[in-house]
């Protein structure tokens, strides 16, 4: 199992230097249509990636990936509008905002890690008091009542 994530986080930073690297190495702004041909194509990306786990893993794992997508592409819209007002607020050209955009992304990625990786370290830490805030949020809840 660590052999997929090793190589589905490979394949990942592969994909964003080869976005950053390769097709955006020029700075330019980016138009609607090919904005539009550039998420068709990570569309299809994760629909062809969709059908190998149907092939792969069957029926369930493919329906809790296409689930997981469109969940994430949905609650994803509205960081299209943070985007646009932070854009706006720091007057970034519009030649740079893809680059802007893709060093936020790298650096969302990097910190997620870190704390899911701090979080794991510290969880056997404070096992025993969560047994107390559990008691003390049940208690509250009765009481209330």
């Amino acid at each position: 199992m660590l052999y997929f994530w090793i190589l589905f986080n490979v394949f990942a930073l592969g994909m964003l230097v080869l976005d950053l690297r390769v097709f955006h190495r020029p700075g330019h702004v980016v138009r609607f249509q090919e904005a539009l041909a550039w998420s068709a194509m990570y569309v299809a990306l994760a629909g062809v990636f969709a059908v190998l786990l149907y092939f792969w893993q069957g029926h369930q794992a493919a329906l809790e990936f296409v689930t997981g997508y469109v969940l994430e592409l949905s609650l994803s819209i509205d960081n299209l509008f943070v985007f646009l007002v932070i854009f706006n607020y720091f007057a970034v050209p519009d030649e740079h905002q893809h680059r802007v955009l893709f060093w936020g992304v790298l650096g969302a990625l990097v910190m997620r890690g870190i704390f899911i990786g701090a979080g794991v370290g510290l969880i056997p830490a404070f096992t025993g008091s969560f047994m107390y805030s559990e008691v003390f949020s049940f208690t509250a809840v009765f009481r209330s009542h």
